[in-house]
């Protein structure tokens, strides 16, 4: 099983953003990571690339919407998870 986790490039951060850093992370990963485990859960052979939506679209659904309206994840990343769903299937 995937474990993603989200990491905030300090540099792209806000210094308000920057405070929550670590909290934020927090968040964010915990919702990435439920969304894997329902992607995985529901996956019936899906290519990559519609994983990989299904993910970002699962796990924005997990945040608040202010939250899930600024996350923009590495899109190489998110697709590396979504090969490792479809690969341990």
């Amino acid at each position: 099983m995937v474990e993603p986790h989200v990491t905030l490039d300090p540099n792209s951060l806000s210094p308000v953003e920057e405070k929550l850093r670590g909290p934020l992370e927090k968040q964010l990963s915990s919702a990435l990571q439920a969304a894997t485990e329902r992607v995985c859960d529901e996956y019936a052979g899906e290519p990559v690339d519609e994983v990989a939506t299904e993910l970002l679209d699962e796990t924005k659904s997990g945040l608040h919407r202010d939250i899930a309206d600024g996350f923009v994840p590495d899109q190489r990343e998110l697709r590396r998870v979504a090969e490792a769903i479809v690969r341990e299937a």
